[in-house]
């Protein structure tokens, strides 16, 4: 093997090795950002590349993923001057790598102090009760504001949230004695609506006991009265029943004397027993017809001639 060989045989391996250490396999939600001669060439996406070994260069690695930055607490004051810890949470995606290589230093930091200066220019136009109560407004204001400014540097910010609002110890002893104190009032207003929620049913029971009361004393007048009702029918039936007796015994015993063929004495008899009873009465005077007094006369003598 002579010299000539043994340094192309070199200069062939030195050549694999530079392919094979230029040659790259981009990952999934990767980006690389190439530079050729110091000027930015391309950006590679997901695949397989080969980079110009000397003129090329990767300039910066860029992650497509959402990504998370939880920033210190940060102190800001509101309008009715009131000072306040609040850290915020910014969830991002860079959608340009080019931008975001290129587009401002440290980006991550630029966000920070971006974040915080929105913050502050924002709860200085609230309240302390108004801020503490309106979270979701203040997050959208600033996901607004530091997604228009994040553009320009190939950044997208998607939410915003305020992690922790911490006032001071003072303030935060006085809400939670009106946190007490509210609780306490809903409380005896909760117990004096049950309380008289109790009074309105018994009261209403009470009412509805009275009804029953009354209706029952109805229903047992009417089932008095209806007996009573009754009992006087059936009486007057029974009376009726007694003179229907009696009037068709009279009827009969007429009937079996008009059979017998009474005759003159004996209807002129049963005429002086009725002015016999007739005279038990109150009158004084008693008229006997003339045919009848002559049998009067007859009874009479008949009658003292039974007692000698």
């Amino acid at each position: 093997m002579g010299p000539m060989l043994i340094v192309l045989l070199v200069i062939l391996f030195i050549f694999v090795i530079l392919i094979i250490a230029n040659v790259k396999i981009i990952p999934q939600s990767k980006a690389y950002v190439i530079e050729r001669l110091g000027a930015y060439s391309t950006t590679w996406q997901t695949g397989l590349h080969v980079k110009i070994p000397i003129f090329e260069r990767i300039a910066k690695i860029v992650s497509l993923k959402e990504q998370v930055v939880d920033f210190p607490p940060q102190p800001v004051i509101t309008k009715d001057n009131v000072t306040m810890q609040i850290d915020t949470v910014v969830f991002f995606q860079i959608t340009d790598p080019k931008l975001y290589a290129y587009g401002v230093e440290s980006p991550i930091s630029a966000i920070e102090n971006l974040s915080a200066t929105t913050l502050r220019n924002i709860i200085g136009e609230m309240e302390l009760d108004h801020t503490l109560t309106s979270r979701d407004t203040i997050n959208a204001k600033i996901r607004g504001i530091l997604d228009e400014a994040t553009d320009p540097w190939g950044i997208k910010v998607n939410r915003v949230e305020l992690k922790n609002i911490l006032p001071p110890r003072e303030i935060q002893d006085a809400m939670e004695k009106q946190m007490k104190a509210e609780r306490e009032r809903r409380e005896a207003i909760l117990k004096a609506e049950g309380e008289k929620a109790s009074q309105i049913l018994v009261a209403e029971g009470k009412k509805e006991s009275q009804i029953l009361e009354a209706e029952a004393d109805k229903q047992a007048a009417i089932l008095h009265a209806e007996a009573v009702r009754e009992s006087k029918i059936r009486e007057a039936e029974g009376e009726a029943e007694a003179i229907r007796t009696v009037q068709k015994a009279y009827a009969e015993g007429i009937k079996y004397i008009n059979e017998a063929d009474p005759g003159d004495s004996y209807i002129k008899i049963k005429s002086l027993e009725a002015f016999e009873k007739a005279a038990d009465g109150q009158a004084t005077k008693i008229i006997i017809p003339s045919e009848i007094q002559g049998l009067a006369g007859l009874a009479g003598g008949i009658a003292e001639s039974v007692k000698k």
